[in-house]
Parts: structure tokens; sequence; C-alpha cells
């Protein structure tokens, strides 16, 4: 049986490969991604030609997951980048929130920011205001 941990470390390993196409078969067809960083990504292709254009801005592109806690529709998982940017090499860490739908990735909620002197106050576009989301004030 696969885990949604293990379907995150295929995930990983396909953006670690550079192809928006084994990328975007980890996500349902309206999958959307929250980020901190910029607006929501949202369609599989979409998130699938995303990861292959960050991929390709550095050299030795690697994802890792360190940590995951799951449950039985979502997830939250502990995360490293590394690769090399103008012949140095650098590490980025983030966290974020996975929830899942017929075993495939229907929305992340990534929480990190690329620039450590702004570290940004939630996600872009993040719905927090609707009912049953994180945030929601009842």
């Amino acid at each position: 049986m696969t885990t949604h941990a293990d379907q995150i470390r295929s995930y990983f390993d396909a953006c670690s490969s550079g192809s928006s196409e084994a990328v975007a078969m980890h996500f349902t067809e309206d999958a959307v991604i929250y980020d901190t960083n910029h607006s929501p990504i949202v369609t599989s292709v979409a998130i699938g030609e995303f990861w292959s254009q960050i991929h390709s801005k550095w050299d030795g592109a690697k994802w890792v997951v360190e940590r995951v806690v799951e449950t039985l529709d979502s997830a939250a998982i502990e995360w490293r980048m590394e690769g090399e940017a103008a012949g140095a090499a650098f590490q980025i860490r983030g966290s974020e929130h996975y929830e899942f739908r017929e075993n495939l990735i229907a929305e992340i909620r990534q929480y990190w920011t690329f620039d450590p002197e702004s570290l940004g106050g939630g996600l872009i576009k993040y719905p927090y205001g609707e009912a049953g989301r994180l945030g929601f004030d009842d």
C-alpha cells in the first residue's frame, strides 16, 4: 500500500528530475499550490511546468523530505532543497501541508521564504476566511 509519505517522496524525486510530466502525475487535475513567495499555481500541468522551471534555475537542484506526519487525507512535512548558484552551494528549508484526493495531491500549502530577511506573513491569495480553512475564525 502506498502511503502519503511515499507519494510525497516520489513527488520530490520527480521535482529533482526536472521532468514536468513526472511532477504533474502526482497531482489531481485541479490541484493548487499556495505559497508565501508567489501567486497560487493551479492545475497539475501548471505545477509540473513550474517545478521544471525551478529545477533549471539551479545546478544540482535536489529536494529532500526530512519528516512526514500523515493522517487519512492529509500530511505535514519538513523538507530541504539543495543546489548551487553562481558556483556556491546553498540549502533552503521549509514546511508544507498536503491534502490528498484519490491518492493524489490536491493541495499544498508551502511555508518558507527564499529571502531570510523577509519572512512573510502568510500564504499569497490563500482563502483564510473560508469555512473549514486554517485560520478561519468561527
